[in-house]
Formats: C-alpha cells, structure tokens, sequence
C-alpha cells in the first residue's frame, strides 16, 4: 500500500482520540502502522528514525501490532556496514480486510482489500436498479457481501468493517440515503437492511471515488476536485486532505448544478441540470443511439456500463460526428457546470473520474476551453483518474483499511 504518512491524529468511532497515556499510545500505534505502510519494508530502527521514538518504545509498539497480526516479520535486512541487520517490518497479507461495496443503477459490486492495498476478492451484479425497491437490491448486495467475505475468509482474512458507496445524498449518520434520483430511493436506511454482524458506513459515491483518488492515484495534490461522471454526475471537494461535506453532508452534487435553466426536466425535480448534459445516457441519446441502444449493446454484446462507455469511446475514434458532437457538447457543459466550483473554491486541479474518464480525449477539449475562458484566475489544470469507473468502490474498501490504520488497537480485541 502506497497511502502517504499523515500526521492527523487518529480517531476511534469518529472521535479524537484524548490526550491522554492510552490515547498517546494508540496514536504512536497509527503511526508505526502508517510509516509501514507508507513506505516498509522498514527496520524498527527505521520506523524510530521516521516517527522520532526511541527504537525500543517502537520495538514495544511493534511487538504488540505483530501479535494482532497486523505486521509481519520478514527476516533480517540486508548487513550494513555498521551494527547487526534489524529484522524487516511489513504489513501483513492476513489479518483484516476492508471489504468496499457499491450500488449503481446497474450494477452491485463488492470487494475486498487487505491491509497492504491489494483487492483479494470481488464479485459483482450487472443488472438494472431504477426503480426497484430498496430492499431487494441490498438483500442482493447482502449476498454478494456474504460471498466475498467468505472468500476473503479463505484468503487468511477477516473483515473489519463494510463500507457502501451509493449514487445520492447520504445523511450524516452514515447509515440513510435521504435521497438518490436516479435510483428513486428516499430515506432509506440501509444500515437496517444490510447483514446486522457487520454495521456499514454509506456514503456518497463520489465521496468514495474522491478518497480513492487521494489515497492512490497518481500524486495527486491535497486540494482538488473530483468529478464523478457515470450515468449521474457528482463531485468532491478535498481541501488539505479532507473531505468538504458540508453542514448536512451533501456537498458535491455538481450533477443538479442547472447548465441551462430552462432545459430538460431531471430526476431531480429541477431544469436542465448538468446530468441531462453530460450523463452516461443524456450523452448516448444525444450521440443518436438511445433508441437503438440495447440492440445494439446486444449486438456487440456488452452488458455493462463500461462497455456502453467502451462502446462511444470507439465510434468517436472512428469519427462518427454524432458520438463526437454529443461528446464535444457534453465537455461543454462540465466545463459551464465546474466554471462556478472553480472560481467559488479555488482547486489545485479537477480530476475526472467514473466511467466517462473513458472519453477524455473526446470531452477535455471543451472542457479545458470553457474553464479557461470562465475562470476568473489562471487556468484550473484537469487530469484524468486511472481508477476510473472503480474509484467508489475502491475508495469504500479502502476506507476501512484506513480506519485500522489510523487505530490499529480496534482490532486487539478481535484477535
């Protein structure tokens, strides 16, 4: 796992830890397991060296992190020129996982990550969601969760926490979607409905695709906003390393930012938002290929949202002009749509993600165009997630990797 060190305190159950010996000592714990991961394998001497604790106050701390399972010894580094070689410290490929879900409009997707990063099982849904009530969509979820944790389990893992990223605003009690449009779900409480022997944290799928971001992409810059662009759009804004919520926690929504007041009525219950502009599908149906879309996913058999993307992606490298005017248009509308995020928050840069990260080549142009000539300051950089359409659901896992991270001593009394 590649996460940088933070220096952030760590928290338990959403709360500081105190300043007190207790609460010092599982933040020194954070600490060694954040330095591990960070950049191990490491000597003990090593991580005393970066965390500025005497090698044996680190020996204590390591002792007990192995003894949970957390880190691994690997065996002695290699003889240096001075003193005995110290035995090499890494995390472990065991122990707890994260296990990530995701509800899309059409798919469900679940996985596991271990505590080094790696994605040690998965599995997914591919069928539509619209309109279909909450209970029987997360009872499926339930299953494919059940499923991947018992394959995680045969991989030397357990699960140390559930995290599901939805398409909608999610309340600040982490548990209820107040309301998701394109799903058509209101105040819905999925931590009632989902397995009771491991209570979730939801979230915001864009929230997860930008943590995701932060925590793997490619040096990626602290302050940034994350753009989310599927068959909804939403967005994330990062400042310092955090998440910008909001007083209710629904910061984001760029996707009901209106583009033309006067335009298309949304699911939203407003006019000619961005998602009607620049959604997966409001860019199929402009490209001419709405109605004869499942004919032609059919034929070219594909199934999935990837592919409808895929799909766009190679009749405007064929110059189709249709595909490559609905794209062009589309870029123009993110670029209206973030003009205002831009200028009101002042990002280092905007990164797109989700699905249409796919038809960057095809949307930057108009895109970059509109922010430069809208922009008050110098242009706003726009690069391009590689975790593209699995930024949320990676995000989701790796979030419960962090929370063992940032408080390794949760786990003590599960081993």
């Amino acid at each position: 796992m590649t996460a940088p060190l933070h220096e952030a305190r760590p928290t338990a159950n959403g709360r500081a830890l105190p300043d007190t010996q207790q609460g010092m000592r599982r933040r020194n714990l954070a600490r060694v397991m954040h330095a591990v991961s960070a950049e191990g394998p490491l000597s003990r001497a090593a991580v005393a060296s970066r965390i500025g604790l005497t090698r044996a106050a680190v020996s204590t701390l390591v002792d007990e992190l192995v003894r949970w399972g957390l880190l691994e010894e690997l065996g002695p580094e290699r003889p240096s020129r001075v003193g005995r070689p110290g035995s090499a410290l890494a995390v472990s490929g065991s122990g707890p996982c994260g296990i990530g879900a995701e509800v899309g409009v059409d798919h469900l997707a679940v996985c596991a990550v271990d505590l080094r990063g790696e994605v040690r099982a998965r599995a997914v849904r591919h069928g539509a969601n619209r309109g279909r009530a909450p209970k029987p969509v997360v009872d499926e979820l339930s299953a494919l969760v059940r499923r991947v944790a018992a394959d995680a389990e045969r991989e030397g893992l357990w699960p140390a926490g559930l995290a599901v990223a939805v398409p909608g605003l999610v309340a600040r009690d982490g548990h209820t979607v107040v309301h998701a449009p394109n799903l058509d779900w209101h105040g819905t409480d999925l931590g009632a409905l989902l397995p009771a022997d491991l209570p979730p944290t939801v979230d915001n799928e864009a929230n997860f695709g930008a943590l995701a971001e932060l925590w793997l992409g490619d040096a990626t810059p602290p302050d940034f906003l994350h753009v989310s662009a599927e068959i909804g759009i939403g967005a994330a804004v990062v400042v310092d390393g955090q998440l910008l919520r909001g007083k209710r926690g629904f910061a984001g929504e760029l996707g009901h930012v209106p583009v033309h007041p006067e335009g298309p009525d949304c699911a939203c219950g407003g006019r000619g938002c961005l998602e009607q502009y620049a959604g997966e599908e409001a860019v199929l149906r402009a490209a001419g290929l709405e109605t004869r879309e499942e004919a032609v996913l059919r034929a070219a058999g594909l199934e999935t949202r990837e592919d409808a993307v895929g799909l766009l992606a190679r009749r405007a490298g064929e110059d189709h002009e249709g595909v490559r005017r609905a794209l062009h248009d589309a870029g123009t509308a993110l670029g209206i749509a973030l003009t205002g995020a831009v200028n009101l928050l002042d990002p280092e840069t905007v990164v797109l993600g989700g699905a249409l990260a796919g038809l960057a080549p095809w949307l930057l142009p108009s895109l970059e165009t509109e922010l430069a000539g809208r922009t008050t300051g110098p242009a706003c950089p726009v690069t391009v997630s590689r975790l593209g359409p699995e930024g949320p659901l990676l995000g989701a896992a790796h979030s419960v990797v962090r929370a063992v991270l940032d408080d390794p001593a949760t786990v003590a009394e599960r081993v």
